[in-house]
């Protein structure tokens, strides 16, 4: 709905003396009329409405509309202003149209500037600040305040592929920790006692089925095969762990009545030129290692049951002895 009022503007037409003369009066009055719309009057927050704005002034006049709402209002425009000129002939018509939103909940005033009329070198400013529009709020009726949501993050990323990929190797890392427990639980239950010489020559013939001394894996071959006598010493004799050093090895087993140590310095020496130095060796020579290896596991695991059946006749005597 258009809403007109009627704004006199007392308007010079000419300049001259003061006093009227028959010809032409002094002062003429001149009225403009301006009428505005807005479309529609009740809107709510964000949604868009029009501001008309349209100013009937004198043929001669010129009319200047503000370019828009104050920046610092809760009314934004969305579009320039359009103007439209009308069609009478006898005085000066126009409309301005401003699509505007509302950001806020209340009657909000609109914040325009003044209408601008200047004719004959006069000017009048016709004000808009009285305009107000309503924003009803969305929210339900007995919501007693507008709490706003939290910020958001400018950029917001998922989590990376390779965080699921560290949790399920944790995941498989802790079920193979349990089935190893449960397993070793289960053995000592059942009274099973670990033999170290029965792996250690079951670990010598798979080594031995897969054929790496046909296959030209020579170096591969003496590689594997040291490392199962070297775990078999760690699991028979304190202290021979599996990362010491071939010279910090000799050290620790020097001593010991049940190791062939010159045979196990030969054996160590070469295969540490294999694995390290990558020394070719023949076919030949491979096997003469391995066999070496095993027959090192055979004499250890054959002096620690002498040493066994010794200590346990020891044991026997003892009783005899008193007894005598």
């Amino acid at each position: 709905m258009m809403l007109f009022c009627v704004v006199p503007l007392l308007l010079a037409l000419q300049q001259g003396p003061t006093q009227p003369t028959p010809a032409q009066p002094a002062q003429v009055a001149a009225q403009v009329q301006m009428g505005y719309s807005i479309e529609p009057e009740t809107v709510t927050v964000g949604d868009p409405f029009r501001l008309t704005v349209r100013v009937h002034a004198p043929r001669g006049a010129s009319i200047t509309f503000p370019a828009g709402p104050d920046s610092g209002a809760a009314v934004e425009a969305l579009d320039p202003r359009q103007e439209r000129q009308g069609s009478d002939t006898t005085a000066f018509d126009v409309t301005a149209t401003w699509r505007i939103a509302a950001w806020d909940t209340g009657n909000l005033p609109l914040r325009f500037g003044d209408v601008v009329v200047k004719l004959d070198n006069r000017e009048r400013r016709v004000p808009l600040s009285a305009l107000t529009v309503h924003v009803k709020s969305v929210l339900p009726a007995d919501t007693a305040q507008r709490i706003p949501k939290p910020q958001r993050a400018l950029f917001e990323f998922g989590r990376p592929w390779w965080y699921w990929l560290l949790a399920a190797l944790a995941a498989i890392g802790l079920i193979g920790l349990f089935w190893w427990w449960w397993r070793r639980r289960r053995k000592r239950q059942q009274g099973e006692v670990d033999d170290p010489f029965a792996d250690a020559e079951g670990e010598f013939e798979r080594v031995e089925r897969l054929g790496l001394v046909e296959a030209g894996e020579r170096g591969r071959y003496v590689a594997l095969m040291v490392e199962i006598l070297r775990t078999y010493l760690s699991r028979s004799i304190p202290d021979a762990h599996p990362s010491l050093t071939t010279n910090e090895l000799l050290i620790t087993v020097r001593d010991n009545r049940l190791v062939p140590v010159n045979r196990l310095a030969l054996v160590l020496a070469d295969a540490d030129l294999v694995k390290f130095a990558r020394r070719a060796t023949t076919a030949e020579r491979a096997r003469e290692l391995g066999t070496e290896a095993r027959g090192i596991v055979a004499a250890v695991h054959a002096a620690e049951v002498q040493a066994t059946e010794e200590a346990k006749r020891a044991a026997e005597m003892v009783p005899k002895e008193r007894a005598a």
